[in-house]
């Protein structure tokens, strides 16, 4: 046997002799593992090179293994399990956990995903602290530099060692108090109208401003808030128009009407962000399956 052929073993070889062990034959085994027969013949000939025995006899119109593969089996069997589990990382159990969870993400996708995975916490994993700080834009840095462990935004920055999975989708639709007025009946109803505008601390605007700049229009602001729990009190009572994500008719803009915006405008997503280095990490990749569930749970497509 060549010594260093001992070193050529993976878990998928590995995993192919004992399916072939467990078997008791070449095309059952590739049958079980999805693959097939010339793939498996083929690594059980890497395999006898490698361990220097045949490991496999023919027995008639089948094989039987030899001495070796029927002793070594328990061992190899132990070993893939050692193996796989390594790959999985150590068990993380919810209920015994104690950390701090930091998850960044401005006052929308907070409200919207935040308080549910809240009670999530509290009922399996009350050893689990939430910590919620606003994203502003969105930089690799914080996650980088463990600022936050989880980041949600609409605008995920372009970086190779930042992960992103998208958690929803979401489009804008127009709020009015149906007290005191109609739905816009048309764009130059809409811009007639006055407004409650938005405009972020770190000086964004909305992407709706920019598709109405484009075309020379602008709308006219009656008040600007710094973000969109700033909305409610400004609109209530009020003959103004906000234009928000749909998803707010059921949080804080449940109480008022909604009208789709007069004029097109894509959809927008919302992503969850963490850093690779914690990608296999068994407590946050708890936490964010949680949340996918959360997203998952909401309704499909925002209500009209």
């Amino acid at each position: 046997m060549n010594p260093i052929d001992q070193f050529n073993l993976d878990v998928r070889s590995l995993s192919v002799f004992l399916a072939v062990l467990d078997e008791g034959s070449v095309s059952a085994a590739a049958v079980s593992l999805g693959v097939s027969q010339s793939a498996v013949s083929h690594t059980l000939d890497r395999l006898r090179q490698a361990l220097g025995d045949p490991l496999f006899v023919k027995a008639g119109r089948g094989i039987t293994p030899t001495r070796y593969a029927l002793d070594t089996g328990p061992h190899v069997r132990q070993l893939v399990q050692e193996l796989r589990g390594l790959a999985l990382g150590p068990p993380f159990i919810p209920a015994e956990a104690r950390l701090t969870v930091t998850i960044a993400a401005n006052d929308y996708q907070r409200d919207l995903l935040l308080p549910a995975l809240a009670k999530v916490l509290q009922s399996e994993a009350p050893g689990i602290e939430l910590q919620v700080m606003p994203s502003g834009i969105p930089t690799p840095d914080r996650l980088r530099r463990e600022l936050c462990d989880l980041m949600i935004t609409p605008h995920p920055p372009p970086a190779s060692d930042i992960i992103q999975r998208r958690l929803l989708d979401d489009r804008m639709v127009v709020f009015y108090d149906p007290a005191q007025r109609d739905a816009p009946a048309n764009m130059a109803d809409y811009l007639a109208s006055r407004h409650i505008s938005i405009v972020f601390n770190t000086g964004e605007r909305l992407g709706m401003d920019e598709v109405l700049a484009s075309q020379g229009l602008v709308r006219e602001a009656a008040v600007t808030v710094s973000n969109f729990s700033g909305l409610p009190a400004f609109l209530r009572d009020t003959p103004l128009l906000a234009s928000a994500p749909a998803r707010l008719k059921d949080g804080i803009l449940r109480d008022f009407a909604v009208a789709p915006l007069p004029f097109r405008h894509r959809t927008f997503s919302l992503y969850l962000l963490w850093h690779q280095r914690h990608h296999k990490d068994p407590a946050q990749r708890w936490v964010r399956n949680q949340l996918l569930t959360i997203a998952s749970q909401l309704p499909e497509h925002p209500p009209q």
